[in-house]
């Protein structure tokens, strides 16, 4: 059943990334969160997410715009290397608080379930509240996206809705805007994921490769359908309810529920 919820959520999720507010980390990571520790499954989503920005990458990234790329995306490198390592420090703290709901069983609230938690609803907020769903930026402060976008990518991989804010004033078309935001993408999850790997090879973060593997074949799929579906429009009754459901998870793992 994890398998299944988890590949199917990647799925539709990477579809939606390409014609709504919601990114697949956004999506992803609560959903990785139900099945292990939040710092594991903030890697998961990054390696997912990368994968699936590659593939997009190949689609669309030729039309980015390079300008675009180098105001946004250098800060944004730079700054998801100190998200990264933040999410490093918050994962070696002690829990903040323990208590217990069932009787013999203790739950913790940690600094790092807080602060993705926090973040999780606050960029359900963005999609959900229409004075920050509209938030836009001028150009000239592209720069100041990128490190806002690079460091919260880095520490939680929620980058989308920034991103998105700071680069709709661009004056880029539909299909630039979508694979500058592409490229941008791959760039902070390189660099996050830099920081990430040596965990692995190093075994502090045990993974199932097997359902990486299979949810990002789901998100492939995704993203082929989501092109065809490009030039529709979201479909808002959808999106208010992933916005509750997001918010929901973000309190519970704020909790330490989750």
């Amino acid at each position: 059943m994890d398998y299944f919820i988890i590949c199917l959520v990647a799925l539709l999720g990477s579809g939606l990334t390409l014609f709504s507010g919601f990114g697949l980390g956004t999506l992803l990571l609560p959903v990785f969160g139900l099945f292990f520790p939040i710092e594991v499954a903030v890697v998961l989503t990054a390696l997912v997410h990368f994968a699936n920005n590659m593939l997009k990458l190949i689609l669309f990234g030729r039309k980015a715009d390079k300008n675009v790329i180098l105001k946004f995306g250098i800060p944004a490198i730079l700054f998801a290397f100190a998200g990264a390592y933040v999410l490093d420090l918050l994962t070696h703290t002690k829990p903040l608080i323990t208590y217990s709901i069932i009787s013999g069983k203790n739950t913790d609230v940690t600094y790092l379930k807080l602060s993705i938690g926090l973040l999780l609803i606050i960029f359900a907020l963005f999609e959900f509240i229409p004075k920050f769903k509209n938030l836009e930026f001028d150009k000239k402060y592209l720069s100041v996206g990128g490190i806002l976008s690079g460091f919260f990518g880095g520490l939680s991989g929620h980058q989308g809705a920034l991103r998105s804010a700071f680069l709709i004033r661009s004056g880029l078309s539909k299909e630039t805007f979508v694979a500058s935001g592409v490229v941008i993408a791959c760039l902070v999850d390189f660099s996050r994921l830099s920081i990430y790997i040596p965990k692995i090879l190093n075994n502090e973060v045990t993974l199932d490769y097997k359902l990486i593997t299979l949810a990002t074949l789901s998100a492939f799929i995704g993203v082929y359908f989501g092109n065809k579906l490009l030039q529709k429009t979201t479909i808002k009754s959808l999106q208010n309810i992933v916005c509750v459901t997001l918010i929901l998870f973000g309190i519970l793992m704020m909790l330490g529920i989750l």
